[in-house]
């Protein structure tokens, strides 16, 4: 039976020509379309669908609240159409939040053309998107009150002018929140005493992920206490207008320093640096320990490539880095975790249940490349407990 799938979108010729290009791959059916949050609410209730593409700012419901309404009272895997900008990609990330899985830019040009090219990234996004466990994606636990419990995100009568400043506000206020957090936790820089399961020094440690991953990586990041003991490297496949507003997310969220890695940045302890997207980062050995940001082969899929990343660790830090592959599809990371266990290196995978998109978990694991296989709810813990 084909996957269905449940469009909405507050422009008609936007709904219309995703339907079509669904409709070019037989593994797909659209069975409905919905012109704002609130219709979506109810058409996913009454039809059910597999799959559900999703906008943002629309009339009476936006997106962001209809996906926390559909997580609450229909879990259903959503795919968001984003626009590449800083705010789209924080509008992007708060979707993740509330429960979606992964996200495409909405792009006018593209999609009116009817591209063979558009029809296959889209069709191929929900096919992945279908695969995955809806909700999983949204953070169990977060620091502060969701947005949905605020009244301005409902923007039921609001312009898109007010509703843009309703949406600031919130943020400033859930911003003063965290930093009020963030300065209390570093009030006391001392964890709580935990007892060492597999105690290690290691030089660096390493974190790869995909689709999933921005929610995945917030998990386990906000658990870490300012005073972590080794340098960290993100690597997250993401567009370069992403990671600015990702890194800043974390930065706000976290005890530990996150932010976006520049060239000739220094790996210290505290410190996690997120691959800038559409470039790679290498770790080099100049200054005790930086990186290296650089464009990269054209012929690589991802940039950033987690290979790339873990296999130049190999080099610089043999038998002394800890390597973590979380959710995501494909298999980037498996050869870079092969160079890494080469030289004694440690290696980590995310367990299936809690993956988002089991793929490049399994690729680690069916290559017997982990040693470890770990649900992501304790994956900070064990960061605390092992790395020295």
């Amino acid at each position: 039976m084909p996957i269905t799938v449940l469009v909405v979108d507050d422009s008609g010729f936007f709904r219309r020509r995703v339907c079509e290009l669904l409709s070019t791959d037989p593994r797909l059916k659209p069975i409905g379309v919905a012109a704002n949050g609130r219709e979506a609410v109810e058409k996913t209730l009454e039809l059910k669908p597999d799959v559900i593409t999703m906008d943002y700012e629309m009339p009476v419901m936006d997106g962001i609240s209809a996906v926390r309404e559909i997580m609450a009272r229909q879990p259903t895997p959503v795919l968001m159409f984003s626009s590449l900008t800083h705010e789209g990609a924080r509008v992007t990330l708060d979707a993740l939040e509330a429960g979606a899985v992964d996200y495409l830019p909405k792009n006018f040009e593209d999609i009116s053309r009817n591209t063979e090219k558009m029809a296959r990234v889209l069709c191929e996004r929900v096919l992945t998107v279908a695969r995955s466990r809806a909700g999983a994606g949204a953070t169990k636990a977060p620091l502060v009150a969701r947005r949905s419990e605020a009244p301005a995100t409902e923007s039921r009568g609001l312009s898109l002018t007010e509703r843009i400043r309703a949406r600031q506000q919130e943020s400033r206020q859930r911003q003063a929140e965290l930093q009020s957090q963030k300065a209390a936790a570093k009030a006391n820089l001392e964890p709580a005493p935990r007892p060492k399961s597999n105690p290690r020094q290691f030089s660096l440690v390493m974190i790869g992920t995909s689709t999933g991953g921005p929610m995945a990586l917030q998990t386990v990041l906000t658990r870490l206490p300012a005073n972590f003991p080794a340098p960290l490297v993100l690597i997250q496949h993401m567009p370069a207008t992403f990671t600015g507003a990702f890194a800043e997310r974390l930065n706000g969220l976290c005890q530990i320093e996150v932010r976006e890695a520049k060239d000739g940045d220094q790996l210290r302890p505290g410190l996690a640096l997120l691959a800038p997207g559409g470039r790679q980062m290498m770790i080099d050995k100049r200054g005790g320990g930086s990186v290296r940001i650089f464009e990269g082969d054209e012929r690589l899929n991802y940039k950033p490539c987690v290979d790339v990343t873990f296999g130049s660790a190999a080099k610089v830090y043999p038998g002394k880095t800890l390597a973590v592959v979380l959710t995501g599809m494909g298999s980037d990371g498996r050869e870079g975790a092969r160079l890494l266990k080469d030289t004694g290196s440690v290696v980590w995978a995310q367990d299936e249940a809690s993956s988002v998109i089991y793929g490049m978990p399994m690729a680690i694991a069916k290559a017997n490349l982990a040693d470890e296989i770990i649900s992501l709810d304790h994956v900070a813990d064990k960061l605390i407990s092992d790395v020295t």
